[in-house]
């Protein structure tokens, strides 16, 4: 379970990133986050990575408040989160399987992650998911070789392989083409389901939410002004989320 207590991040410039966020979601569920562009949501998900130092509040993972850590049980629990880049953070050099397998880093002995050394249950592990998103095919191909959304899938596939209490994901399909971004959310909800990992995407495409998500989460000037089923989800409540912040708009899935 994962909980957010009054939380609140404050820039040393004085901005207000997040006033007063909190939630409660359980293991299995796919959370969408929606929101303007400035309204919250990269900060609320780098909190709970522990990328971000809140201001004040709480964030408990499993029983484990992750906002009292020090570096060290950070980097610890941290093994057991995994993100979902909007530009995929993969090292191009490196073939697909490669780069899954640095999802095992946490699990390796440091001898053993100095050298690149994987032994058979961990590529046992990257192969499996690999297969999840339909790239077993590609598993010795560059990373550089790879579509923009085979590379997304390889991220998928090598968060996925943290064997996560959490999956993170800011923007994952902001970098594709509309069928792309059908594929990647398609695979991204189906593997999620499939292990039973809580997800929570951060999404500007509300059609994408509202087809793959059990629940949205809408944000505005750093508040839940909106938390429930996709159905729920009406014109007055689009109203509430949209209406504030910068002049961007919700993303509709259109065609090019």
């Amino acid at each position: 379970m994962l909980v957010v207590e009054n939380l609140r991040v404050v820039y040393a410039n004085g901005a207000e990133a997040l006033k007063s966020i909190s939630l409660k979601a359980e293991r299995g569920e796919i959370i969408a986050i929606i929101g303007r562009s400035g309204a919250g949501k990269s900060t609320l998900l780098r909190c709970i990575n522990g990328l971000q130092q809140p201001t004040e509040g709480e964030i408990i993972l499993d029983g484990e408040n992750i906002t009292r850590m020090n570096g060290a049980q950070l980097r610890r629990a941290r093994r057991h989160i995994g993100f979902i880049w909007q530009e995929y953070n993969l090292v191009e050099r490196l073939s697909a399987m490669s780069n899954v397998l640095t999802g095992r880093l946490g699990y390796a002995s440091p001898v053993s992650s100095f050298f690149g050394y994987f032994n058979a249950q961990h590529r046992a592990v990257a192969l499996q998911n690999l297969e999840r998103v339909g790239l077993l095919h590609r598993a010795t191909n560059r990373a550089d070789k790879l579509s923009g959304g085979e590379k997304q899938r390889v991220a998928i596939a090598r968060a996925i392989s943290q064997e996560p209490k959490i999956l993170l994901a800011d923007e994952p399909v902001a970098s594709l083409d509309p069928e792309l971004s059908v594929q990647v959310m398609t695979d991204l909800a189906r593997v999620a389901r499939e292990v039973g990992v809580l997800t929570l995407i951060n999404i500007h495409h509300v059609e994408l939410a509202q087809q793959f998500a059990d629940r949205i989460i809408g944000i505005a000037q750093g508040k839940v002004v909106f938390d429930g089923a996709p159905a729920d989800l009406t014109e007055g409540v689009m109203d509430r989320i949209y209406r504030f912040n910068s002049p961007v708009a919700a993303q509709p899935l259109a065609a090019h």
